[in-house]
């Protein structure tokens, strides 16, 4: 049975943020409830040298695609929903693992 890997990454954008301490603020209570509530891999990627962007790739794998898709839309709309940042981009990637 052929294994497909899931990427989804999601970007916002953080008004008014000055400090990484807030950055840092925003994306651990992000990783840690997207983490526990879907048992995925999540960190960020690309943007740790801004303090107002933050981009974050979350990323799990299925032999269902049909199983991966609906983990990776749920895993979308709560980021959307249990964050206040302005989410301003995301992409969903399936691939073969073979």
């Amino acid at each position: 049975m052929p294994m497909i890997i899931g990427v989804l990454t999601v970007e916002y954008t953080l008004h008014g943020n000055d400090s990484l301490k807030g950055k840092r603020r925003v994306a651990n209570s992000l990783k840690q409830k997207v983490r526990n509530t879907f048992n995925v891999a999540i960190a960020e990627a690309g943007t740790e040298d801004s303090l107002v962007r933050l981009r974050l790739k979350v990323v799990s794998i299925s032999n269902s695609e049909r199983h991966l898709q609906s983990r990776m839309d749920k895993c979308l709309a709560m980021m959307e929903a249990v964050c206040d940042e302005e989410m301003t981009w995301s992409d969903l990637e399936m691939m073969d693992a073979d």
